[in-house]
């Protein structure tokens, strides 16, 4: 087979990961807002594969997860079949994660075999597998979290678990890149206008973690004022309630209206940053880069409707469909902002006006 057609399998295998790792990210974010996450309190490497079928195992499952605080504090006296609901998207969740491991493993022994991947491409597959399992660790670590005292995840532990999945998918994302339009790493120079934007981006969702832990959506449920107030009087405490917000945010109002109102902030200045990207390379008739940015903004926009629309609908509880949507469009967000920084940042004529779509 000549190594043309295995250059082939190689792209389909890296953006096979790229859409398998957004997917569960999307399945963590389910997981998170069904109130799941904690349904499933071991995971044993090998038998911990088997999926409960009997009505026995069923109730084994559900009485751990009755000594659970999650269950004596939130959900107590759940059914046996609300029960198995949470524990089929945790399930789900965990085992994609193992069917994701395999997917990438065979096939790069395969092609390592076969001497098929070059240098380049093996340092960043193995940052790759450095990141997927730094991943997997923080994900045990905010699990482990809602097992003890409290009966949730900790939120900043479920956003650096967050943000940890995000790095992995950016970082598969822009190998994919380079390996299919074959750009040699020496061709790429990051414009630090646009990688901005990609900071921020990474912020904000660090951020929309945070908020999604803390149920903060809860607290305030009105656009464009903060209940009542376009700037909370809450925000005034930032730096002398420094420790309720990084600890015991569980005790108060005042983290979550903060949290809210920082996430806030930062999509008007990602957005505005966006569109004044757009105009300057509008006024350097560079149509290029405006058309690119121009569809960033129409993307950021999509994404703010959708948190408003989720904002409002916090009455008593999140809006599962509304938290998905908005989680799904930011992360494709980011994704577009990483495309766009990839795509300027080539340093060659013959790079930059290649067509990249």
């Amino acid at each position: 087979m000549e190594f043309g057609v295995y250059r082939k399998y190689i792209k389909i295998w890296l953006w096979s990961g790229v859409v398998m790792i957004f997917a569960q990210i999307i399945l963590g974010g389910i997981t998170r807002l069904t109130g799941s996450g904690l349904s499933i309190t071991h995971w044993d490497i090998i038998t911990g594969v088997a999926f409960p079928l009997s009505e026995k195992k069923w109730l084994y499952e559900f009485n751990l997860y009755q000594q659970t605080p999650q269950y004596q504090k939130i959900n107590f006296g759940m059914s046996l079949s609300d029960f198995k609901f949470i524990y089929f998207w945790e399930y789900l969740h965990r085992m994609w994660a193992r069917i994701m491991g395999f997917v990438f493993i065979i096939p790069f022994l395969f092609f390592s075999f076969k001497n098929l991947i070059d240098r380049k491409l093996l340092i960043d597959l193995f940052i790759v597998i450095l990141l997927a399992v730094v991943v997997a660790s923080l994900g045990w670590i905010m699990v482990a979290s809602g097992l003890m005292n409290r009966p949730w995840v900790n939120a900043y532990k479920l956003s650096f678990h967050l943000t940890a999945a995000t790095l992995l998918l950016s970082y598969l994302f822009w190998t994919a890149l380079k390996y299919h339009y074959s750009i040699d790493s020496s061709y790429i120079k990051l414009k630090r206008s646009v990688a901005l934007i990609v900071v921020l981006i990474f912020i904000q969702i660090f951020l929309g973690g945070v908020m999604s832990g803390m149920k903060a959506g809860l607290a305030a449920p009105t656009w464009p004022d903060v209940n009542g107030k376009m700037i909370p009087q809450e925000v005034s405490l930032i730096f002398s309630s420094s420790e309720e917000i990084l600890g015991n945010y569980e005790g108060s109002h005042v983290s979550s209206i903060i949290i809210q109102f920082i996430h806030r902030s930062f999509a008007y200045i990602i957005f505005i940053t966006a569109i004044f990207m757009t105009l300057l390379y509008y006024i350097r008739a560079r149509m290029s880069p405006y058309l690119l940015f121009r569809n960033l903004v129409g993307i950021i926009l999509i994404q703010i409707i959708l948190g408003i629309l989720t904002l409002i609908n916090c009455i008593g509880s999140i809006p599962i469909l509304f938290g998905v949507l908005h989680q799904c469009i930011g992360i494709l967000v980011l994704l577009y902002s990483i495309f766009i920084c990839f795509k300027l940042s080539l340093t060659t004529k013959e790079s930059f006006y290649k067509p990249l779509y």
